[in-house]
């Protein structure tokens, strides 16, 4: 597959999407669009003018009720807890209502973080560039810290490096990333997904893991009817998840701090997901697999989509 590069300076411009305020940074063939205001939300991400992230919820959802779209950071904790309360570095911690739930009541992807201010944006040669930072201390999660994350976008990749920065607490470190992938124009049957070799998590009905694991080749097969709602680990250093298809291939890599990958495709809709994860499911109340940033000091993951195209 040939990566077919456009070389044109990078640029960085405010607009205006579903009435919010969003920064969009252009490289080449791609460009990516940020809400800094509504957790930070990546929004939109396009290749040759054409959309690769599924709007379908729409930013006014994620608002109201956190339906997921774009690409959302979800923190302090990715998927799902098992109860509402859980301990860690020394505190007995009871959630409060109002958090998003799924369908069997557990809570999900976090409390939708806001407050995240703009500390730079601007573009030099092919690269542009956005920088955010969020103060956090909430009930949900009693471990104050600073977020901070910077996104690059290139003529080829949209990169997303965090850093969580303890203040005098350990904090635990559980959040991760759901990009909501999807290939326009190509029937989702027809996609084509290329899997790491990983151990696979297996989970309860509630979607929980039960401490069990099978071990999974890598693989490359259609998407076909298949649907994923699954944990893996030990994926080996940076691991690659494809979705190819109609001549273009979007690619996510995680670069560090991100052991536990999460694969989600609907059978009824035209979506993937290769979410990067810094701990597995429900890592705050079973303590698998959590770590912790030190007091005074900070975790760094970090994770890009790249996305090549080719002539047919």
């Amino acid at each position: 597959m040939t990566d077919l590069r456009v070389s044109a300076p990078a640029t960085v411009c405010d607009e205006s999407i579903d009435g919010f305020d969003a920064i969009r940074l252009a490289a080449g063939p791609l460009e990516a669009a940020f809400v800094p205001h509504v957790g930070m939300a990546g929004v939109s991400l396009r290749h040759n003018g054409e959309e690769l992230l599924s709007p379908e919820a729409g930013l006014a959802a994620y608002v109201a009720h956190g339906a997921v779209m774009g690409i959302p950071l979800l923190h302090p904790w990715a998927n799902r807890l098992d109860r509402p309360t859980y301990e860690a570095a020394g505190l007995a911690v009871r959630l409060p209502s109002g958090l998003p739930v799924d369908e069997h009541g557990l809570p999900i992807h976090g409390v939708r973080p806001s407050g995240w201010r703009v500390v730079a944006a601007g573009a030099e040669g092919d690269r542009a560039s956005l920088i955010a930072e969020l103060d956090f201390s909430e009930a949900a999660f009693p471990f104050a810290h600073r977020m901070e994350q910077r996104v690059t976008l290139s003529a080829s990749a949209l990169t997303i490096e965090t850093a969580l920065r303890a203040r005098e607490r350990p904090v635990p470190v559980s959040f991760g990333f759901h990009p909501y992938l999807r290939l326009p124009g190509v029937p989702r049957e027809e996609w084509v997904v290329a899997l790491p070799a990983r151990r696979h998590l297996l989970i309860d009905d509630r979607g929980i893991p039960l401490g069990a694991t099978v071990r999974e080749p890598a693989e490359v097969k259609p998407l076909g009817r298949r649907s994923f709602d699954d944990g893996y680990d030990e994926l080996g250093p940076e691991p690659r998840f494809t979705v190819s298809g109609g001549g273009r291939a979007v690619t996510v890599r995680f670069l560090a701090g991100y052991p536990v990958a999460q694969v989600f495709a609907p059978r009824d809709h035209a979506v993937i997901c290769f979410e990067p994860m810094t701990a597995p499911t429900n890592a705050l109340v079973s303590g698998r697999g959590l770590r912790f940033a030190p007091p005074a000091g900070a975790f760094h993951a970090a994770f890009e989509i790249s996305v090549a195209s080719s002539r047919e």
